[in-house]
């Protein structure tokens, strides 16, 4: 029951994107098409559920028997951007359109906050390695959700008649916006 309630709440109540704004960079820039935001949030599924896995052993096996836990961050850093740099191998041999779909942002997943951010947030709340690795999954199937919802709005809108002033970002921050305050709805749910 514990890991059902940390993946309802990370997935639905404290989405990463749309309750707690981490990674807003590619789910703003990676939202124009829902076959390139699916790739991209499973891409990231990958990443941020391998480098919490990695970043909890080397905390709670290295970091913290050693009174090394400040340099968490910056040994954190190091790792995601390791694991970036070997998915982004991986999907330039084994899908290339993906890779070209994804072009910048796929390098752009290292400085992705929401990475850093839920290695960080697992440290924080002592999770165990289980727990950690079912939020890390659940967090970022959580991003995937908000990034596939919103290109699927985006895409729709692009099939309306929008005032030219609005066109553009402006149009996308009132859609993100409102898919925020609709996820808000689920809060009871977690409490």
């Amino acid at each position: 029951m514990e890991y059902a309630l940390i993946f309802i709440t990370a997935v639905l109540v404290n989405n990463i994107v749309l309750s707690q704004f981490l990674g807003i960079c590619p789910f703003l820039g990676v939202s124009k098409k829902v076959s390139t935001a699916a790739g991209m949030g499973g891409a990231v599924i990958f990443v941020i559920t391998i480098s919490t896995l990695v970043t909890s052993i080397i905390y709670k096996a290295l970091l913290l028997p050693n009174g090394l836990a400040f340099m968490n961050t910056i040994v954190f850093i190091l790792v995601i951007a390791s694991l970036v740099q070997m998915v982004e191998i991986v999907l330039k041999k084994t899908s290339p359109g993906l890779y070209q779909a994804l072009g910048i942002f796929l390098p752009l997943i290292t400085t992705n906050c929401a990475v850093l951010g839920v290695a960080l947030l697992c440290v924080q709340r002592n999770y165990t390695l289980l727990q950690s690795v079912c939020f890390a999954f659940s967090s970022s199937v959580g991003f995937t959700l908000a990034i596939v919802l919103f290109a699927g709005l985006r895409e729709r809108l692009n099939l309306t008649d929008i005032p030219q002033s609005m066109r553009g970002a402006p149009i996308a921050l009132i859609t993100a916006s409102l898919l925020s305050m609709a996820f808000m709805g689920f809060s009871g749910i977690g409490n």
